[in-house]
C-alpha cells in the first residue's frame, strides 16, 4: 500500500507538471496572437496626437511627430474635397486622396479618406491597399463595385449602388468601381490606415520598373507574348 501511495503522488506530480507546462504554453501562445492582433494595423498614438513632421530627415515606420507646442489647427485641416477630379485621363476618373501627406494630423491616428471622381463609363480599375480597409459611400450616380476574394476560390462579389449605399472593401484585396449612370458619379471612401497605400494591379504588373520579362507575363496570362509587349507599351 506504501508502494502504492508513492507511485500514486509520482504520477500525479507527472500529470500537473504537465498541466502547468500546458497552461505556461498556452499563456505564451495567447499573449503571441494578442501582440499580433494589436501590431496588425497601424499603431495606436501614446498621446493626444503626433503630427507628422513633414520636414524631419529621421526615417521610422511612419513618420516623427512634430513637436507638440509647433502644431497649429491646419496641421489638422484639409481643404478641397468640394472640388471635381480631373477625369480626362485614360480611365475617366480621379481619386483625390486625404492620407497623413495631404494631413499631418492623421498621423498614428489609422484613418483616411478620399474622394473619387467618375465620367460617365469611367472606371478605378482593379487595385488593392495593402495596409487598409476601404469602406465607400457613393455620394452621386450609381455605381458598379465589386472585390476578389483570395486563391483559391477567387469569387467576384459584386453589388450596384445608388446614391446614399455604402460598400465595404476588406483589406488586401483587389477591388475596382465603375460609373453605370449616365452623368457624372463621386463617392467618398474611408480607410483604415493613415497611409493605405495603392496598387493598381495592371500599372503594376505591366508598367514596373524595369518590365517583369515578357515570356513570364505570357505564360502566366496565356497569351502570345507580342500581346503582353502591345499591353506593356501602354503604361
Amino acid at each position: 500500500m506504501h508502494l502504492k501511495m508513492i507511485i500514486d503522488d509520482a504520477m500525479m506530480k507527472q500529470v500537473l507538471g504537465f498541466s502547468t507546462m500546458t497552461s505556461h504554453w498556452l499563456l505564451f501562445g495567447l499573449l503571441v496572437a494578442g501582440c499580433s492582433l494589436a501590431f496588425a494595423s497601424d499603431p495606436s498614438p501614446l498621446q493626444d496626437f503626433c503630427v507628422a513632421d513633414q520636414n524631419s530627415t529621421v526615417f521610422v515606420n511612419g513618420l516623427v511627430c512634430k513637436e507638440a507646442r509647433l502644431v497649429q489647427a491646419d496641421d489638422f485641416f484639409y481643404s478641397g474635397l468640394q472640388l471635381m477630379g480631373n477625369t480626362s485621363n485614360a480611365v475617366e476618373s480621379a481619386v483625390t486622396p486625404v492620407t497623413v501627406e495631404e494631413l499631418p494630423g492623421l498621423n498614428t491616428l489609422g484613418i483616411s479618406m478620399a474622394r473619387i471622381d467618375f465620367a460617365p463609363q469611367g472606371i478605378n480599375p482593379p487595385h488593392t491597399h495593402p495596409r487598409a480597409t476601404e469602406i465607400l459611400t457613393v455620394m452621386e450616380g450609381r455605381i458598379l463595385v465589386g472585390f476578389v476574394t483570395s486563391n483559391p476560390q477567387n469569387r467576384l462579389i459584386t453589388k450596384e449602388l445608388q446614391k446614399g449605399d455604402v460598400f465595404v472593401f476588406p483589406e488586401g484585396l483587389i477591388h475596382f468601381q465603375k460609373n453605370v449612370g449616365n452623368g457624372y458619379a463621386v463617392a467618398i471612401a474611408a480607410l483604415s490606415s493613415q497611409n493605405p497605400g495603392v496598387i493598381t494591379i495592371a500599372n503594376a504588373v505591366f508598367g514596373s520598373n524595369p518590365d517583369i520579362a515578357g515570356d513570364i507575363l505570357a505564360k502566366a496570362f496565356q497569351v502570345d507574348i507580342n500581346v503582353v509587349y502591345q499591353i506593356q507599351s501602354k503604361f
